[in-house]
């Protein structure tokens, strides 16, 4: 995957100005598509309890793979543009959202360097629930942790390769807890997996 292919991660427990969290993601879909991204592959769509256990309603997740020109700044920029047009506030961390757009990787980009990404990914959880990063870090530092990215990550990009540690996605989520994995719940794909959206689910207009 070269880096002008950008993994993004989706998720919403609350209903937004476009209607409920799967419509959400499906709006948020769209709107990268208006902004000259090539939608190239979109998981099922999964339930998955909200983190911290009790913070909140299940959030509805999935992963997309886009490809475009843009920078891997350009598509953050994008992402957050896109969540404040639909109402998301950051104001805390965790909390409960309408949208959470999330660049997981560039390609095999690392940035800003080795070392950052490392001094992130292995910040103990007390650390991660009390700081986070200032600038962007590639790949998504929790990445590896979590089933509701690994699960729907692997329907669509089984070979990626974590570019410092090596592993794949196959390989990290074959590794997740069984039962955080079997938590998760799929209950539809809006989208094909070529990025086409299923006439069994039309999304907001």
């Amino acid at each position: 995957m070269d880096n002008s292919t950008f993994l993004i991660g989706m998720g919403a427990n609350l209903n937004s100005d476009v209607g409920m969290p799967a419509d959400t993601l499906v709006y948020a879909l769209k709107e990268l598509s208006k902004n000259g991204f090539h939608i190239r592959a979109v998981s099922r769509f999964y339930r998955s309890a909200a983190f911290p256990a009790g913070s909140g309603p299940d959030y509805v997740n999935a992963v997309t793979s886009v490809s475009g020109n843009g920078s891997a700044e350009e598509v953050l920029a994008l992402c957050h543009r896109i969540e404040a047009g639909l109402g998301r506030q950051r104001e805390s961390r965790w909390a409960s959202r309408g949208v959470d757009l999330d660049l997981l990787a560039a390609g095999e980009r690392i940035a800003p360097d080795r070392a950052t990404e490392e001094h992130w990914r292995r910040l103990p959880l007390a650390a991660q629930m009390r700081d986070w990063p200032a600038g962007l870090i590639l790949p998504h530092p929790r990445l590896a942790e979590r089933a509701f990215v690994l699960i729907p990550l692997a329907e669509i990009a089984p070979d990626w390769r974590h570019p410092v540690t090596g592993l794949d996605v196959a390989t990290m989520a074959a590794a997740l807890p069984e039962a955080e994995k079997a938590a998760l719940r799929p209950f539809s794909r809006p989208f094909d997996r070529e990025g086409r959206l299923s006439s069994t689910l039309d999304g907001p207009k």
